[in-house]
């Protein structure tokens, strides 16, 4: 399985950028997905997660209404539109795989939670 983000780039604050995730080896249906991103020496911070059962889409408070999630399920991938963005955005973001989806809901806001991960793509926000 390889998933492969992009999207990435340098923006200034208030525009938008949108990050793809195209994975082979595995659809992204029927299997639960999810966008983190981290800071330089942290550990990577949730921002969103599609559950497969059920078929919600669950957020990290500090990012809802701004971050939204999609995905073409004909191209295998999914999308992460970014609006509204400001310069603490500013990070390498990461797209995951939890295949099959044993995770439990809870596990799904945790980096652990899931199996896959792409290389990541550096979003820049100017201020």
């Amino acid at each position: 399985v390889q998933l492969q983000a992009s999207g990435g780039g340098l923006v200034q604050a208030g525009g938008s950028l949108r990050l793809s995730c195209a994975a082979s080896g595995r659809a992204f249906s029927g299997n639960n997905m999810g966008w983190f991103r981290q800071y330089p020496g942290k550990e990577r911070e949730f921002l969103v997660f599609f559950r497969w059962n059920g078929g919600r889409t669950y957020y990290a408070d500090s990012v809802k209404g701004r971050l939204t999630l999609s995905r073409d399920n004909a191209k295998n991938t999914v999308y992460l539109q970014m609006d509204s963005l400001k310069p603490e955005d500013t990070a390498v973001y990461y797209c995951a795989l939890d295949t099959p989806p044993l995770t439990i809901p809870s596990g799904l806001y945790s980096a652990r939670g899931y199996d896959y991960w792409g290389q990541g793509t550096q979003v820049t926000v100017s201020s």
